[in-house]
């Protein structure tokens, strides 16, 4: 028989989307090698990279938004649960599995709690990983105060999920207008935190307690759900070259230094804000309008919409026992540089491998066995 989705995917792609994505990707991975060498949050390399994941929350709001706002009526909640967990879910879980592979071998002075940590504490830390429940700072295992303390950039993953739900249950049934009205106020909200609050940018949203929530939980609403609206409004901006120009405006707004310094806060809180309200929106809408002219740039916004996820949720349990190296030997960036270097390439290597060799594999059966109603999906991977 031929395969037939019970949903089937058969909207048209935005290639370009996925290769930004997976810019962004690649840009965290840098960020987190280079900051292994800052001394605090004021002196980094890549000085904004964090705000990569206010960019993935604006981008999965887009998609979601996309795929999903016109299906309700042939699809029930437990449906859009269930395909969104098939998207995420198996790559937390191998996210989790390398955290505790290497978990012992990151031992140093930078993660103080890591060898009085007995196996079964561990094990019991990976399964709960598995689930994507948060961990209360009581269970820590490392000394960072982790909701995931395996693999770091799960926490962006549970906000995710939180954005999913929000919209199941009532984003996706609200006018347009609402909508707008709502994003307004997200919006307002976060420019307040950053102007007038403690750090003057979006750092953190990794610990269970009340103030990295509050992080979290503003970096979450206005990107996500301005992303929503963006998708619903299509008002998408048509340029020439839009994988290039899109690309250089993300390195340009990552790397850019931090503003004022720590006696003026409010100065990089004004710059985040216009970053993550009107640039990251604006990205969005040329990488949407744009269109891919030849297959060399075809296939790398392929190859960096494939690798992008996986790298974002395996690559951060290398970077702890990257940086437990180089705090335990005291390692300077000119000699340690190198091996961040192989890190880089490591990283890529086993996030395509694990796209390959699990993932793909993983998520097609699950398929199968959850989503097709009479017979296998062609496209379930997209």
């Amino acid at each position: 028989m031929n395969a037939s989705p019970a949903y089937p995917d058969s909207k048209k792609h935005y290639p370009i989307l996925d290769g930004l994505r997976g810019v962004a990707a690649l840009l965290v991975v840098a960020f987190h090698v280079l900051e292994t060498y800052s001394g605090n949050r004021f002196n980094q390399i890549i000085n904004h990279g964090y705000l990569a994941v206010d960019f993935f929350f604006l981008l999965s709001g887009f998609v979601v938004a996309y795929a999903y706002d016109d299906r309700w009526g042939k699809m029930s909640q437990w449906d859009f649960y269930k395909r969104r967990l098939i998207r995420l879910q198996p790559m937390v879980i191998m996210g989790t599995v390398i955290g505790a592979l290497l978990f012992y071998f990151q031992a140093s002075p930078a993660f103080p709690l890591i060898e009085g940590t007995p196996v079964w504490q561990l094990l019991l830390v990976m399964v709960v990983g598995f689930t994507m429940i948060p961990l209360p700072i009581s269970m820590d295992i490392r000394g960072w105060q982790e909701m995931h303390p395996l693999d770091g950039p799960a926490w962006s993953l549970f906000f995710e999920y939180i954005a999913n739900i929000l919209y199941a249950l009532f984003f996706r049934k609200i006018s347009q207008k609402a909508l707008a009205v709502l994003v307004l106020i997200f919006a307002g909200f976060l420019v307040r935190y950053l102007v007038m609050g403690p750090q003057g940018d979006v750092i953190g949203g990794w610990s269970i307690n009340k103030a990295q929530l509050n992080i979290g939980f503003l970096r979450l609403l206005y990107p996500f759900f301005a992303g929503i609206l963006l998708s619903r409004m299509g008002k998408l901006i048509r340029i020439k070259g839009a994988f290039t120009v899109c690309s250089v405006l993300i390195a340009l707004v990552l790397f850019i230094p931090r503003i004022g310094g720590s006696t003026q806060l409010w100065m990089n809180g004004l710059y985040e804000s216009f970053t993550i309200i009107l640039m990251f929106p604006l990205i969005v809408a040329i990488g949407a309008g744009g269109h891919i002219n030849n297959k060399f740039s075809a296939k790398i916004c392929r190859f960096f919409g494939d690798i992008s996820y996986p790298i974002y949720i395996t690559h951060y349990p290398l970077i702890y026992l990257y940086t437990g190296w180089v705090a335990k030997n005291k390692v300077p960036m000119e000699h340690g540089i190198w091996f961040g270097l192989l890190l880089f390439v490591v990283s890529v290597a086993i996030a395509y491998a694990s796209l390959k060799l699990y993932d793909e594999p993983v998520r097609k059966w699950l398929a199968k066995r959850f989503l097709v109603k009479k017979m296998v999906a062609a496209d379930v991977l997209a």
